[in-house]
């Protein structure tokens, strides 16, 4: 079953509800831990993580999210604040639409609503299979329910042939890992014929 790439409504009608289209430039911060929740975001082009950091400074990812995928949505239908950062790992074109004209725009539409819940359900079952994943203590385990995860993603069936974007560095602020621990468990895996690496690059 692939992963629904949540969430892509078209960009008219978002337009039609008063949605504006913003350019961010790489490292840009979209919007901060603390802040209130105030727009629905979807992505034109470019890449966004969403991150925090613990007391100590080091950081965390909680996702990497691309074209036509959305971000910011969940916390639209609470009066809460950000628990992470969103910040533009490239430059980036993206759609914001203010939280009253999304709830609008749900109404009108019952079924980009129920698209929209699907898509919530899909990224709870990420963070429970990630925490399910992040409580064994085999590095492997980790690294492979991240790979799943990323491939759900990919259309092809095909075995190691899904290019992994994310620098060794990002793959280990998602799993929790250092770095050196991500580095020989990838080489390990590749030994065992688990993913290709060439050039650098992480087939899987």
């Amino acid at each position: 079953m692939k992963t629904i790439s949540c969430m892509n409504i078209e960009p008219e009608l978002l337009y039609s509800y008063g949605a504006e289209k913003k350019s961010y430039k790489q490292k840009e911060i979209i919007y901060r831990e603390g802040d209130h929740a105030a727009y629905y975001y979807q992505i034109i082009k470019g890449k966004v993580k969403l991150n925090s950091y613990d007391e100590g400074g080091k950081e965390f990812i909680h996702n990497i999210i691309g074209e036509n995928q959305s971000f910011g949505d969940s916390l639209i239908f609470l009066e809460k604040i950000y628990v992470m950062n969103a910040i533009c790992l490239t430059d980036a074109e993206v759609i914001r639409l203010p939280k009253n004209n999304f709830i609008e725009l749900l109404e009108n539409n019952p079924k980009i609503s129920l698209e929209l819940n699907a898509c919530l359900s899909q990224r709870l079952y990420f963070k429970a299979i990630m925490l399910q994943n992040m409580s064994s203590q085999n590095p492997m385990i980790r690294l492979e329910g991240l790979l799943n995860y990323l491939k759900s993603y990919h259309d092809g069936d095909c075995e190691q042939c899904f290019p992994v974007e994310l620098t060794r560095q990002q793959i280990a602020n998602l799993t929790g890992l250092r770095v050196e621990t991500v580095i020989r468990n990838l080489k390990k895996m590749e030994k065992q014929g688990k993913l290709k690496i060439k050039d650098r690059k992480i087939l899987y």
